[in-house]
């Protein structure tokens, strides 16, 4: 590969591990209803705020052995993961989607899909304050989508009603399944959380994109939540959080969708029968 090739990907990358500092925040701070913005970024164990050089993505961490510099306390090895995790799907949406207006708005989506995730792992909640407005850039992404196509008054509007009209399908969607879920099960079997991000998610992928990313969300969670009963990790009485789940599933629709549908399509109704 050319230094020219290598450029923009390193840059995609870097953006990528700096946003996910910011989402570091986010993912701490909005549960406990702080502000995103002061005070600066500081231990959270001592209050010390962070050296301008120790708050680098990454590198920080790893220039401070995983260590306040301040109280020698660990700092959990979640903030450079989610760091390089961010930066790595900035640059796996910048390969996929290029140099179009499909990147910026996807790098907006998986934002919004890490921060989420995350918050969820760790409070079993999922804030109003993201899904809604991740499902309102969604809708007016799918409206600036429909401007490049055409850029009438008229296009614009028929992007954005299709997207809230897909938001709509999304919350009945799994409110039918959580009132199903919670009859068959006899406890709820879903949160209000997850209809609203399922909401979200079919304002950025639609219905095809939505049911796709369920049906790997579901995969998976039956795959992760079986192995940890089977080996005694979780119990039966416990709560497994599965909007991560979904996040995990909306990504792999977001870069192998159209794939795996087809894939499906040619296996279940094969042209010429």
């Amino acid at each position: 590969m050319s230094i020219d090739s290598i450029l923009p990907i390193l840059i995609a990358f870097i953006l990528g591990a700096a946003v996910g500092s910011f989402l570091n925040v986010v993912i701490y701070r909005l549960p406990e209803g702080l502000s995103l913005i002061y005070p600066p970024s500081r231990c959270p164990r001592c209050q010390t705020q962070l050296k301008a050089y120790d708050n680098v993505p990454i590198l920080g961490w790893l220039w401070l052995k995983g260590r306040c510099r301040s109280c020698k306390l660990p700092i959990a090895a979640r903030y450079p993961i989610v760091e390089f995790a961010s930066g790595c799907l900035f640059v796996a949406v910048f390969i996929n989607f290029g140099t179009t207006w499909l990147t910026p708005g996807y790098w907006l989506f998986i934002c919004w899909l890490l921060a989420l995730a995350m918050i969820d792992l760790d409070t079993m909640t999922l804030p109003n304050r993201l899904t809604a407005s991740g499902m309102i850039l969604g809708w007016g992404f799918q409206g600036w989508l429909s401007y490049l196509q055409v850029p009438t008054v008229q296009q614009v509007a028929g992007g954005i009603l299709w997207a809230i009209f897909m938001s709509i399908f999304g919350l009945w969607f799994f409110d039918l399944i959580g009132i199903a879920g919670s009859k068959a099960f006899g406890k709820a079997a879903m949160g209000g959380g997850d209809s609203k991000l399922a909401a979200l998610m079919a304002a950025w992928l639609g219905w095809q994109g939505l049911l796709l990313s369920t049906f790997l969300a579901a995969t998976l969670g039956a795959v992760v939540g079986g192995s940890a009963l089977a080996l005694g990790v979780l119990s039966t009485k416990q709560h497994i959080p599965f909007g991560p789940y979904l996040a995990l599933g909306a990504v792999l629709t977001l870069f192998y969708g159209q794939q795996l549908i087809s894939a499906y399509l040619s296996i279940f109704f094969p042209v010429g029968l």
